[in-house]
């Protein structure tokens, strides 16, 4: 085979030639070695001129021939290995064969140089070459070789678990770099609770990740949903119990009302459904007749004063049965329109408020739905010219009949199972829909409401209205990103029917199939494994959480959980989030420590490597390209952080195992602190600061003050001034001095914010938030305190065994058992028991185990009497 290989076939020819054997694997080495061989054999020809010109090619090619030979049997090759057709083996052969075709030019090149009786130079690395002088023939012509790129097929991709699929999907964006993206944002008409955090707070996290880790120029649309049922019956309610609290002065008239208040609300208790709901309502109920049962007995014996603020008090403990009655009585009379807008904006103020504080980025575009209703009006006239939605009294629906039939769309794309399930979908339509309404099928749903009385109302070609809860995200969504967006997020109990609801009317509306490419759902939040819900009036608000725990924290906790994953906040989970914070802050700062006072310009700060240097550099490379690949898998931030803490925990070993020594890296130790640094600032666990700074911000952080830099010097110059004073204390046994040294470490400097920590090599200074400083120092005191009460315990529990051990001692043996005569009932001169209670003579063993007890007695009596007579 090898003898008909030439340089005049082209590479497929090669590469036939090379499958047709039985061996893929064995011809491509053999090849290799073949050409290497003849190479080095007519390269071991003398190398004088003379000697040259003597040696025909036919001797040199006999040469290599031999050597050839000699190369196949060491190497011991079989025909074992079956061919393959894998394309990526092909192209490493035509790699191989475009490698071995220039060898042979080489090759040849060099036989008509020996030929010529031309000297052979020789390669810098010590391999003879051809000599640059060939100039009669264009194949021996020096030439820069040809480059293999490396290969590398493991490259990660940015996948994102996509609820159109169910399975996570490698994200591409439709335009290039940028990526259009709509998040669902609040209904306003109460305070923001950790359920919205749990949406924003992971959201935020991945727009953080997409924008300042994998580098998407991102557009982030969000609305605010300013008017739907839910607003206006809050809104409707609020106003009538204001204007009862007015006009109300007869309390015993208040008792009546509320009387025939809760007649209807415990029938809608008892007619609950869910259980959850169903516990809420009992609660309510249990609330207001507590309220009026105490009430009333103060109104009974007189004791009531001031009557209006007792009405309006006790208005306020029963507050929901009353306004639900009231609505239903006086609900339509409601006719001024910013009753209806006044609400909103308020919660809508308090939301932003609560996300500022929360480190949430706000929104690149904010929408409002009371904005866009000439927008909704236009987009609801061509869904019905396209023929998927008719009037019907007023009101426009869309036809899901008509929708699903259509060839090429699929109503209810993310939970097709879902469909027919009339409670989500009346649940979608709002509480003022009517239950029996002029739709075609149950299944229809509103893009446009006719309004009642007690209701804000638009015109429209129907009619006075308002739009339909799914269609206003539709249509905001439509006018800034387009007939087709990246990315749409929003919470998991949105999905149907509210988010399959924006799919059908929006392909309906463009026609099309791809409206959103990418939608992605934050898991649930529970509480303590309850659902948490603002409708059951069972949760924590955002500005309640943040009074246990600070954003970072609540960030971590998050963090530490999968962003499409059910979360349960409890009491645990904060636990592992504050640890977790502490962890990486006492990284922080004993980096900051060890490199404080290195400029990294003066070469003296750079030490040679030993093996633990090249093994914590390992570790931190493979740790950074776990922590990309958990990034790529669905952004993976509980994968992150444990590799995280992985890459900070060899760093804290390496710091111990050099003991804080000079010959510390500092250098390696700053690009690690740097880099976790990075990651924590990527997911908006840290932000201010300057761009440099390693660790955690002292204080809010939203000043790029450096206050560090600042005011380490002077503590710095203070440490060891203090350390001085100790040292010469500790010498001259000045005991006072060492105390009041320790009241500066321990009471003063806490409440500035710094931490002394006193080693044996020297002091070292820290900066910590005062906070947490305080809450150490309390901590530290509360474990000194049960040290100092078990001590004092176990002292009084030694001195207790010691009395009785020395009142026993002054007992004679031969009164020791004579108290016991529910025991014996019969003893010998010397006090000896020998009957038991039952004048029973004892055993041998019972004999035999008294004796014992009376024996040490006698000792210890003897003890007793020499140390009294001493």
């Amino acid at each position: 085979m090898y003898a008909c290989i030439s340089v005049s076939m082209d590479t497929n020819d090669l590469i036939s030639l090379a499958r047709s054997n039985s061996s893929y694997a064995e011809d491509l080495q053999l090849m290799q070695n073949t050409y290497l061989a003849a190479e080095q054999s007519s390269l071991k020809s003398p190398a004088s001129k003379s000697s040259a010109q003597a040696l025909p090619i036919s001797g040199c090619i006999a040469k290599a021939r031999d050597h050839i030979e000699h190369e196949i049997k060491s190497l011991g090759l079989s025909k074992s290995v079956s061919k393959s057709d894998n394309t990526d083996r092909d192209e490493q052969l035509c790699r191989t064969v475009e490698n071995l075709k220039k060898r042979v030019e080489d090759f040849e090149g060099r036989l008509q140089d020996l030929e010529k009786g031309k000297s052979l130079s020789k390669h810098p690395d010590g391999v003879p070459s051809k000599s640059a002088s060939h100039s009669g023939s264009t194949k021996s012509k020096r030439e820069q070789p040809k480059w293999t790129p490396p290969q590398n097929d493991n490259v990660a991709k940015l996948r994102l678990y996509n609820s159109l699929t169910r399975q996570k999907e490698i994200f591409v964006p439709q335009h290039g770099n940028q990526v259009l993206w709509y998040s669902c944002g609040p209904t306003v008409y109460d305070s923001s609770h950790m359920g919205h955090a749990r949406s924003y707070i992971s959201f935020d996290i991945l727009r953080r990740v997409m924008t300042d880790y994998f580098g998407y120029n991102i557009l982030y649309c969000m609305n605010i949903t300013d008017i739907d049922d839910k607003i206006i019956r809050r809104a409707r309610q609020n106003f009538l119990i204001g204007e009862y609290k007015k006009t109300s002065t007869d309390l015993s008239k208040v008792f009546c009302d509320l009387q025939d208040a809760l007649m209807p609300f415990k029938q809608k208790c008892q007619d609950a459904a869910d259980p959850d709901k169903k516990k809420m309502l009992e609660k309510l109920v249990s609330q207001a007749e507590t309220g009026y049962t105490a009430i009333k007995e103060q109104h009974d014996k007189g004791l009531v004063k001031d009557i209006r603020g007792t009405i309006s008090n006790f208005v306020d403990v029963c507050k929901d049965p009353l306004a639900e009655w009231l609505d239903a009585k006086s609900g339509d009379s409601v006719t001024d329109n910013s009753i209806f807008f006044e609400l909103p904006r308020l919660w809508e103020n308090e939301y932003f408020k609560d996300m500022d504080s929360l480190n949430v980025s706000p929104p690149d575009v904010l929408t409002r739905v009371t904005e866009y209703v000439p927008e909704i009006v236009e987009f609801v006239q061509k869904i019905i010219a396209n023929g998927y939605a008719y009037e019907s009294r007023g009101s426009v629906y869309f036809s899901v009949g008509e929708f699903d039939t259509a060839d090429k769309h699929f109503y209810a794309r993310l939970v097709p199972e879902a469909v027919g399930d009339q409670k989500a979908l009346q649940e979608g339509e709002g509480d003022l829909s009517a239950q029996v309404s002029d739709k075609r099928s149950p299944n229809d749903f509103a893009l446009w409401k006719a309004s009642k009385p007690g209701e804000p109302a638009w015109e429209s070609p129907w009619g006075m209205g308002r739009p339909g809860w799914h269609v206003e995200c539709s249509v905001m969504a439509s006018c800034v990103l387009g007939s087709s967006m990246d990315i749409h997020t929003g919470g998991v109990d949105l999905k149907f029917p509210h988010h399959d609801n924006e799919l059908a009317q929006s392909e309906a509306y463009y026609d099309n199939t791809d409206w959103v490419r990418y939608f992605l759902h934050s898991g649930h939040l529970t509480i303590q494994g309850c659902k948490m819900s603002k409708s059951l009036k069972n949760f924590i608000t955002i500005k309640d959480a943040l009074k246990r725990n600070s954003a970072r924290q609540l960030r971590i906790a998050f963090l530490l959980h999968s962003w499409k994953d059910t979360l349960d906040y409890s009491d645990n989970t904060m636990q592992d989030a504050v640890q977790y914070e502490k962890f990486l802050n006492e990284f922080f700062l004993s980096v900051k420590n060890i490199i404080r006072g290195k400029s990294f310009v003066d070469p003296k700060d750079f030490l040679k490597w030993t093996q633990d240097e090249v093994t914590l550099n390992n570790t931190f490379t493979q740790q950074q390209q776990n922590v990309h690949n958990a990034m790529c898998d669905n952004v993976d931030t509980r994968t992150v952080l444990d590799h995280i803490r992985q890459l900070v925990t060899s760093a804290n070993s390496y710091v111990a195992k050099k003991r804080g020594g000079t010959d510390l890296n500092s250098w390696l130790l700053r690009n690690i602190a740097k880099y976790v640094t990075k990651i924590m600032r990527v997911f908006g666990a840290i932000v201010g600061g300057s761009a440099d700074a390693i660790g955690f911000p002292l204080g809010s952080g939203q000043d790029t003050f450096d206050l560090e830099g600042t005011v380490m010097p002077y503590l710095t110059a203070f440490a060891d001034f203090r350390e001085g004073v100790r040292k010469i204390a500790r010498e001259h046994k000045v005991s006072g001095v060492l105390k009041m040294c320790d009241e500066v470490r321990d009471d003063v400097l806490p409440e500035l914010g710094v931490r002394l920590e006193d080693h044996e090599t020297g002091t070292v200074v820290k900066l910590v938030d005062k906070e947490e400083l305080l809450k150490e120092r309390e901590e530290k005191k509360r474990i000194e305190e049960e040290k100092r009460r078990k001590k004092e315990q176990a002292a009084l529990k030694k001195a207790k065994l010691e009395a009785e051990k020395v009142a026993k001692s002054k007992i004679p043996p031969s009164e020791m058992f004579l108290s016991k005569t529910d025991e014996y009932s019969a003893f010998d001169e010397k006090g000896f028991p020998i009957k038991t209670k039952d004048g029973e003579e004892l055993s041998k063993g019972q004999i035999k185990k008294l004796k014992k007890l009376y024996d040490a007695q006698e000792k210890l009596h003897q003890t007793y009497l020499s140390k009294s007579k001493a």
